[in-house]
């Protein structure tokens, strides 16, 4: 083993220091101090070595001089198409040469499943000869090709590795040059020119380095995918985080089949785009209009349903809202929420109690979003207390009416961002009438052709509006 430095490092914050804590200095967290062996700097190991292995990685041309700003290429890169139009809008429109991608989620919610379908895609991609190296630390070449198989992702030009050795890896993709290396899993890979165990900080950090040197130096983008412990953050030091260029996090109800992928990091496109998949027994397919998705396919007038329009990055999705309400035999009535916050839920039953003159106070309440959906945007809560109303008062709203507005203590209706974005959307999924605030200050509605826009400034008003009182 290589001598290297003991320090202690925090896998919260990345604070280092040469002294044990029980609660990290910086961030103020307990038992998040870790041991790390800093290795030897690569150049004090000679010529022919590296540390991930016996090889040595030339330097880009060009990159050994400082030039000026004005003589650096401004031209932007071709980006590598991922083969998933979701994919490519998350990351900005396709896969940067030469960048580091961390995709992490939950154990079993489909990320090796979406890269070996990205993998075949773009190893099968025209026929132009494209090469991909897939590597596995945690399942054999056998296990990998019947999974290839089931998703249709069997490619002369994709390649498979099993290995946990760094050294075998970066030598491979020296070897072969692909034009995609995809890496499952980041905390599998470990080094023998460092202490520690698998998926410890100190080997996280060497083959995230090792990986982005050798992705920077040959302009390869490397995936790599990432664990996440309990409380669902990226496993291993935080400064793997920072040493990536993108990082993803897919997420899903294993409840549901629904996917969605999202950038909290991304150097080269935005952070609020959201990519919608659909999970399967053929694998991974993606959902390029999701907006039926949180919608039932019955066309009956049904009491105590109500829709409203949230914002997920870029995108206005409808989410429809039921709402039951019964008769309790319980000293203290039920609240039972799915994709809607409980003690949301409670305030809008006062303030519907308050100011709508609708008594729910002893009376069991259950409410719930289609097909896993998610109404916690306070945007969604005129639509809460809509279907409230209208399953008190059993009588339906009409299916093509929306309800977009936020709910306050007082009764009022109060406005939401980007209201004509949702406002457009409505009126292309065919809805005809929407119950909006009022506009105040400098905020106009422009018209839309076929959508009657209802302006109200107070719960009362809106119920009257609906009906449901």
């Amino acid at each position: 083993m290589a001598k290297t430095g003991l320090q202690y490092v925090c896998t919260d914050c990345g604070w280092t220091g040469a002294k044990w804590f029980g609660r990290c200095p910086q961030c103020g967290q307990w038992g998040t101090v870790e041991e790390f062996r800093e290795p030897r700097s690569r150049s004090a190991e000679g010529p022919g070595s590296a540390a991930g292995g016996g090889h040595t990685r030339p330097a880009k041309p060009g990159s050994e001089e400082a030039k000026p700003i004005t003589r650096v290429g401004s031209e932007d890169p071709t980006r590598v198409p991922t083969g998933f139009t979701e994919f490519d809008r998350v990351l900005g429109g396709g896969i940067v040469p030469g960048s580091v991608i961390l995709v992490a989620g939950e154990p079993g919610i489909g990320k090796s499943t979406l890269l070996l379908e990205t993998a075949g895609r773009v190893a099968g991609r025209n026929n132009d000869g494209t090469k991909v190296l897939y590597v596995s630390g945690e399942e054999s070449q056998a296990q990998v090709r019947m999974r290839a198989t089931r998703v249709g992702a069997v490619k002369d030009s994709l390649l498979l590795a099993s290995t946990t050795d760094l050294a075998t890896v970066l030598g491979l993709i020296e070897q072969e040059k692909p034009d995609l290396v995809i890496v499952d899993s980041a905390q599998t890979i470990v080094s023998d020119k460092v202490d520690g165990i698998s998926g410890g900080s100190t080997q996280v950090r060497e083959v995230a380095i090792s990986l982005i040197d050798m992705a920077k130096t040959y302009d390869i983008p490397v995936l790599l995918v990432g664990h996440v412990t309990k409380d669902g953050s990226i496993a291993g030091p935080r400064t793997l985080e920072h040493l990536v260029d993108v990082v993803c996090q897919f997420e899903g109800d294993s409840q549901t089949a629904l996917r969605m992928l999202r950038a909290t990091k991304n150097r080269f496109g935005p952070t609020d785009e959201v990519g919608c998949f659909d999970m399967g027994e053929q694998g991974i397919e993606e959902v390029t209009d999701p907006t039926g998705l949180f919608l039932s396919a019955s066309q009956d007038q049904v009491d105590g349903t109500c829709v409203t329009f949230t914002l997920d990055g870029h995108r206005s999705l409808p989410i429809e809202i039921q709402a039951l309400v019964t008769a309790s035999v319980l000293p203290t009535p039920r609240r039972n929420t799915n994709g809607i916050d409980t003690n949301r839920l409670s305030m809008l039953a006062a303030v519907l109690y308050r100011h709508g003159h609708v008594n729910l106070l002893t009376k069991d309440l259950y409410v719930s979003t289609i097909a896993g959906g998610l109404a916690k945007e306070p945007g969604c809560d005129l639509a809460i207390v809509s279907a409230l109303a209208s399953a008190a008062s059993a009588k339906p709203i009409e299916k093509t009416t929306c309800a977009i507005g936020e709910i306050s203590l007082t009764g009022q209706v109060r406005p939401v961002p980007q209201l004509n974005h949702r406002l457009n959307e409505a009126a292309r999924l065919g809805f005809t009438r929407a119950l909006i605030p009022v506009a105040r200050g400098k905020r106009t509605t422009k018209p839309i052709p076929g959508l009657e826009v209802v302006e109200v400034s107070t719960l009362t008003d809106a119920l009257d509006a609906l009906g449901v009182r």
